[in-house]
């Protein structure tokens, strides 16, 4: 049993749970694992998209870094590793096509739409809950939901504690208040929660510089030597700093799970430094005009057919996948939505392609 059983408890289902030998975080793994969400993950983009290049790391990598690195700081900390690794598995679920330029497009149209900005963690939380399993959700634990909400790798935060009261109840207003305010920062409930949302930006703020180095975008010598004294220069050398001087602040005073005052500062230098030479780089986004246009052509081609029926054979089997009550509760902005945050990279550009170009006829007319 987990040192912490409210965090365990789930909520109440139609059915008993069954008895299983795992314990309920170990479940959690496993039933991650096992979704539909989960597997779209492989072509989902993490910083840089319409790329032919092997090499370029995808959400499914990301992910997986995400839970090594905070297994690592889990094992440290006397931490629990299957929560640590069911929220961190779980964290971008909800994550739409194109990633966060893909984020940020389908929230404006949401927000247009009248039915509130777009969020995905909870986007993740609503696949997790709503949509996988034909619409019974995987009912997962109180700790992974909470953990999976609660991260954000795009915060500067160098410190966090968690904090409760460890119930649904409070899950569910943290869901309201991130619903409404996507941007709205709160503390994980658990110590694991913390060290995942921390390990999120340990994982990606030096991938996305070998990346960015190997398609030519930067170079290694770009580097400041501020950042470079302190973190390194390579993406080895900074997660290594990154999790030492995490792992011996955190072990010094264990409410907190944070860096040093002086790595702290690093790493935010090293995150404004990837923002302006790599994230918002003019070079890696000539055809995000396009991208954008294709995301308000499919909202608005998607909310009329769900509208109607729907009547295109994908917004067809998406609704098929449900139950009832899906179709009923949610309007057909809503269920457009959901139907794009589930598309992967490729599913987007075969649908928009599919809607807008003409087809050959090679029937005729007699």
């Amino acid at each position: 049993m987990p040192d912490n059983p409210f965090m365990a408890r789930r909520r109440p289902s139609s059915g008993l749970e069954k008895t299983d030998f795992r314990p309920p975080w170990a479940l959690d793994v496993d039933r991650v694992l096992h979704s539909r969400a989960y597997t779209r993950y492989i072509d989902k983009t993490q910083v840089f998209y319409l790329l032919k290049n092997s090499h370029i790391t995808h959400r499914v990598l990301h992910v997986q870094l995400v839970s090594r690195i905070a297994r690592t700081i889990g094992g440290r900390l006397g931490l629990d590793l299957d929560l640590i690794e069911a929220m961190a598995l779980g964290h971008d679920l909800g994550h739409p096509p194109f990633g966060h330029d893909g984020e940020r497009f389908l929230s404006e149209l949401c927000l247009n739409a009248g039915i509130g900005q777009f969020s995905h963690p909870v986007m993740s939380v609503r696949f997790l809950e709503r949509l996988e399993k034909n619409g019974r959700g995987l009912n997962l634990t109180l700790g992974t939901l909470d953990g999976i909400l609660c991260h954000d790798g795009e915060s500067d935060y160098a410190s966090l504690s968690p904090k409760g009261p460890a119930t649904f109840q409070e899950f569910d207003r943290r869901l309201a208040v991130r619903t409404h305010n996507p941007t709205a920062l709160i503390n994980p409930m658990t110590r694991e929660g913390c060290v995942v949302r921390l390990a999120d930006s340990i994982s990606y703020v030096g991938r996305d510089l070998e990346d960015a180095i190997e398609i030519g975008l930067i170079r290694r010598e770009d580097i400041p030597p501020g950042i470079e004294g302190v973190l390194g220069r390579t993406n080895g050398h900074i997660v290594y700093r990154l999790v030492e001087d995490l792992l011996k602040r955190s072990l010094e005073d264990p409410s907190l799970v944070a860096f040093s005052p002086e790595v702290g500062r690093a790493l935010l230098d090293l995150k404004n430094f990837n923002r302006a030479n790599i994230y918002h780089n003019p070079l890696v986004k000539s055809e995000t005009p396009k991208i954008k246009r294709l995301y308000e052509f499919l909202f608005e081609t998607l909310t009329n057919d769900f509208a109607k029926g729907p009547r295109l054979e994908s917004p067809q089997l998406f609704l098929e996948r449900l139950d009832p009550m899906y179709a009923e509760e949610c309007s057909p902005e809503e269920k457009a939505r959901d139907f794009m945050a589930g598309l992967t990279d490729e599913l987007f550009m075969h649908l928009a392609q599919g809607l807008l170009l003409p087809r050959w006829n090679l029937d005729s007319f007699k």
